[in-house]
């Protein structure tokens, strides 16, 4: 259990500020560059792919999915200017909620938590897309998507490589970590 319980504080080292700066390329790279600006983005896109690993079955594929497509749809608005007054305060409850539903390892049906994940995956794209540039958007949108998925993965992997109770664990600490930046 101390590979996950190291891993984590270690890919949040560099990031550990709500801000994204330096994403205003209309490019694939300033993309890809966005979700791992942020710890508030690293810790929510993990933490989809534990609680898809602890769900196992369909939610392998259809939680990424979910909070991806959301992403890139809610990345639209954000792009274009509209408003979403709560997009700090719903990102870092997207950190605290999915965080916490893995520690206390509840267990949702996949029809209760996809539209969970959607609505906090539309509020990061909405950041995404507020941030972003004001031209190259499909480029710059190809690259969080994809970088997303990859985090996505990356808490599958963590979350199938290691028992229940250290998957428990990588929630709780994620929850923690959230805790931590919403009074940072």
């Amino acid at each position: 259990m101390r590979l996950p319980a190291l891993a984590l504080p270690l890919i949040l080292a560099p990031t550990l500020a709500l801000a994204h700066a330096g994403h205003d390329q209309g490019t694939f790279a300033a993309g890809a560059m966005h979700p791992i600006g942020g710890a508030d983005h690293i810790l929510t896109m993990v933490a989809v792919g534990l609680l898809a690993a602890q769900m196992g079955g369909r939610a392998l594929w259809a939680a990424p999915l979910a909070f991806v497509t959301a992403m890139v749809l809610g990345g639209l608005p954000g792009a274009a200017g509209l408003p979403f007054p709560a997009v700090e305060p719903m990102i870092l409850a997207s950190i605290l909620v999915l965080g916490a539903i893995t520690a206390i390892a509840v267990q949702l049906p996949l029809a209760a938590a996809l539209p969970l994940i959607a609505i906090f995956g539309a509020a990061h794209g909405w950041a995404h897309g507020a941030e972003g540039p004001d031209s190259g958007l499909a480029l710059y949108a190809l690259g969080f998507a994809l970088v997303t998925a990859a985090l996505h993965s990356v808490g599958i992997g963590l979350g199938k490589a290691f028992g229940a109770l250290a998957l428990r664990g990588m929630g709780a600490t994620a929850a923690v970590a959230g805790l931590v930046l919403a009074f940072a």
